[in-house]
């Protein structure tokens, strides 16, 4: 998916989300509490949007929004997110991509 690397490339979090998604706010609320932060795109708000949401669902993931990169490796969804803190992994990941430098909970 070239197309979703030129987004993802060089950014240690990246989140794919709609402005007016419960979930991609959930998801970004949940990696901001990490103290990470990171680069959201905003697809109804992008012209191109529509290309983007359909190469996220090419990829895999269903619905479209929220997906998640950490470490420019698609992680997945909601789901697949917060699944990943209640195993105590997703504060790993974050730290692996260095966009987290310390954590102690």
């Amino acid at each position: 998916m070239e197309f979703l690397a030129r987004f993802t490339s060089d950014k240690p979090v990246v989140i794919f989300s709609k402005s007016t998604c419960c979930m991609s706010h959930t998801v970004k609320a949940l990696i901001f509490s990490f103290g990470a932060n990171p680069t959201v795109i905003e697809v109804d708000k992008m012209a191109n949007g529509y290309l983007i949401e359909r190469a996220l669902v090419l990829l895999g993931c269903h619905p479209s929004v929220p997906a998640v990169f950490i470490g420019q490796q698609f992680i997945g969804g909601a789901d697949k997110v917060i699944g990943l803190n209640i195993q105590n992994k997703l504060s790993l990941l974050l730290l692996n991509a260095k966009a987290i430098f310390i954590w102690g909970r």
